[in-house]
């Protein structure tokens, strides 16, 4: 069973009534990581290691005067039922405010040509929108970039805390595909 029946079984399942409720855990505080809390790995060698698994990239955009946006590579799709997808952004972030205040984002999954844009995102402080076509997403009114493989207009679901970095859930509320053909890829410290 491939992973799209292995979620649609899993799905049946828990609409069955067989599955056993399960209680939400209590919300976790938002405080910065303790000393005895951190892991005994050198930091440098964890980002070595990690490195070496290929992720797509993506750009987080916003509404706003002027609009939000920062490039992200930790992105996923979380459920399907409801239609859920979640990022990572460093709790030091300066961007990460301005899209929380909006309430809404989209999710630009940049095309193998898209490598400088995706450094123009990268840095702060920035007007990183010059230049740079786009259109409002359908919901949000997010920026929708051009060019890119697909797009995901999405409004806040959730934040949970995960060590130095937040764990955003967005609820789905509009998708597409654009023009792109390939994805962009970032892997060892460069694109591919």
């Amino acid at each position: 069973m491939g992973q799209a029946g292995t979620a649609e079984a899993a799905v049946r399942y828990l609409r069955s009534g067989k599955a056993l409720a399960v209680e939400a855990l209590p919300r976790p505080e938002l405080r910065c990581v303790r000393e005895d809390e951190r892991a005994p790995v050198d930091p440098g060698e964890f980002r070595r290691v990690l490195g070496n698994f290929a992720t797509g990239v993506t750009v987080i955009t916003a509404p706003g005067t002027p609009p939000a946006g920062f490039a992200c590579q930790s992105f996923s799709s979380l459920s399907l039922d409801p239609p859920l997808v979640a990022f990572m952004v460093g709790r030091t972030s300066t961007t990460w405010p301005r899209i929380a205040r909006a309430g809404v984002f989209c999710v630009n999954v940049l095309s193998a040509d898209q490598g400088e844009l995706c450094r123009a995102f990268a840095v702060s402080g920035a007007d990183k929108f010059a230049g740079v076509p786009h259109a409002p997403a359908p919901a949000s009114g997010s920026p929708c970039l051009a060019g890119t493989l697909a797009w995901i207009d999405c409004t806040i679901h959730a934040v949970h805390t995960g060590g130095d970095h937040l764990i955003v859930v967005g609820r789905v509320d509009a998708l597409g595909t654009a023009e792109g053909e390939a994805p962009l890829l970032f892997h060892r410290g460069r694109f591919l």
